[in-house]
């Protein structure tokens, strides 16, 4: 609102300078030659693209999700919210809320509105609607409650205090717009061709991206509503979902010129925390958390070597023997003595700007239809051909970071899958293998693997309880409202936080059912 006043106040400050001047010329004196008058849908989307993986990757994928989740630690008290549950400062929990609506929400919106009405563009149509789905997942995925059927509609019917839609029916129109999405793509009409940055406009892998993202929000529903989660999940089966390596869903990234082309895992990362490259002056005292270190070693994980190194004599050392990662929880706000031997993200691979961001994989396709096996949902593969085939497709799928320093051969594959066969035991078991193999899988997607652990229930993690932590010793639920919403938009924040228990971190989504 604010920035809609200073913008009509600039606008009334011309016209009163206009008005003052002569009349002669002035229709061809204020036309801007340079000015857009009706958007480009395929440069739109494009910058919707990059928007949607690019908002604030370091604050709610590292800061919050990936300490939640103990991939990530720091000893440092202002970035401590995902580490050990305290927070006073800092817009961490409420970044991604601020960045990603004015954005790409904003952004996909304009697309969707710029060829809805013309049948020869329906194809960009499709795709565009299948991008929103995966953008506003995400933003009701980490708050719950969140403004969606009246989101991105100040300018066309200035609504500037959209209502805060209830996550059940956000959840039903996402399923929804898939399926009528997908059904539309036409394989034999024009689609968006290099301004789509994942498939460059091919309607055939936007088709299987479709199928995948049902699976997936399909599977997300399993605790609360067993019976629609395996409907969903059937259908996406039935549709054909990502399955070979050059379907992976990716976004690539350069070197420059400017940061947007950087990969923004990486620029998050190095911006933030690892830049000196020296494994002592981390800005945020950020190192990798000993729960995940130690899992990849007690399983000898061949993506140790890949992911971890440790500064030695200023040299990025990946031995597996020497990794170690920082335990969660530390207080004090010093460093401990030993900090320049915990293990970091390795500077070839994670801190690649060149690197791909990796929005859907196979490595998670094959892990839902694991588990939907397990659960009878499905019999087009079994259960242990499909978790062996998640762990090979997650482990080649380092080799697009850096073709050497991400390359994991096929006899440590093999070697991995022998030592770590899949279960024999119950299902309850088999889901919790299943689960955990996610939550090495789809690292660095924190935001994603946040979601399936309270969905699942899986790994099994020990919170840490530390003095003055604000969730009573518990992993937090969701990410919080930001505070300018309670100002702004007071009526359906206060509606929305009322249904969902309070604006807090312990309260749950929807479909994050005890």
């Amino acid at each position: 609102m604010k920035n809609l006043f200073k913008i009509i106040y600039s606008l009334l400050a011309v016209l009163f300078i206009g008005l003052q001047s002569c009349d002669e010329g002035f229709e061809e004196l204020n036309n801007n030659p340079d000015a857009v008058n009706e958007p480009t849908a395929e440069y739109i989307f494009t910058k919707a693209q990059l928007d949607a993986i690019d908002c604030q990757y370091y604050a709610t994928n590292v800061i919050c999700a990936g300490g939640f989740m103990q991939h990530f630690a720091t000893y440092k008290d202002v970035p401590s919210l995902g580490d050990r549950y305290t927070w006073s400062q800092g817009g961490y929990p409420y970044d991604y809320f601020n960045g990603i609506f004015p954005n790409a929400v904003n952004e996909i919106a304009e697309v969707i509105k710029a060829v809805e009405e013309d049948p020869e563009q329906v194809n960009l149509l499709s795709i565009a609607r299948i991008w929103k789905v995966y953008v506003m997942h995400k933003i009701t995925d980490l708050y719950g409650d969140i403004p969606y059927s009246e989101a991105a509609m100040g300018y066309t019917s200035t609504i500037y205090t959209p209502k805060y839609d209830e996550q059940s029916s956000i959840y039903t129109d996402l399923l929804s717009e898939l399926e009528e999405a997908v059904l539309a793509l036409d394989d034999s009409k024009a689609s968006f061709g290099d301004a789509d940055l994942i498939y460059s406009g091919n309607t055939v892998q936007w088709r299987k991206f479709a199928y995948s993202l049902m699976l997936r929000l399909g599977s997300r529903l399993s605790k609360v509503d067993a019976a629609t989660s395996q409907t969903w999940v059937q259908k996406a089966i039935a549709g054909g979902v990502i399955m070979d390596d050059a379907d992976v869903a990716s976004i690539p990234y350069t070197d420059g010129p400017q940061t947007f082309n950087y990969n923004p895992v990486a620029y998050g990362l190095l911006s933030n925390d690892y830049g000196t490259g020296d494994g002592v002056s981390n800005k945020e005292g950020g190192k990798l958390a000993e729960t995940f270190i130690s899992y990849l070693k007690e399983t000898n994980d061949p993506r140790l070597n890949v992911l971890s190194i440790v500064w030695v004599n200023g040299v990025a050392d990946t031995s597996a023997a020497i990794q170690s990662g920082m335990p969660n929880g530390l207080i004090g706000g010093s460093a401990p003595e030993n900090y320049g031997s915990y293990s970091e993200p390795n500077p070839n691979t994670l801190l690649n700007y060149e690197s791909p961001f990796l929005v859907i994989t196979n490595a998670e396709t094959n892990l839902l239809l694991a588990e939907a096996a397990v659960k009878g949902w499905s019999s087009t593969i079994s259960a242990e051909d499909a978790y062996e085939n998640a762990v090979s497709a997650s482990m080649r799928n380092w080799s697009l970071y850096d073709a050497s320093a991400g390359y994991i051969s096929d006899s440590k594959i093999n070697a991995y899958l022998a030592q770590n066969p899949f279960s024999t035991g119950t299902t309850e078991e088999k889901l919790e293998q299943i689960n955990t193999q996610y939550w090495v899988s789809l690292f660095p997607d924190e935001t994603e693997i946040y979601s399936n652990w309270r969905r699942s229930g899986y790994p099994l993690l020990t919170p840490v309880s530390v003095p003055g932590n604000i969730t009573n010793g518990t992993i937090p639920r969701r990410l919080i409202y930001p505070p300018d919403e309670e100002t702004l938009n007071a009526t359906n924040w206060a509606e929305a936080v009322n249904r969902i228990g309070g604006n807090d971190f312990t309260a749950r989504v929807w479909w994050d059912a005890e």
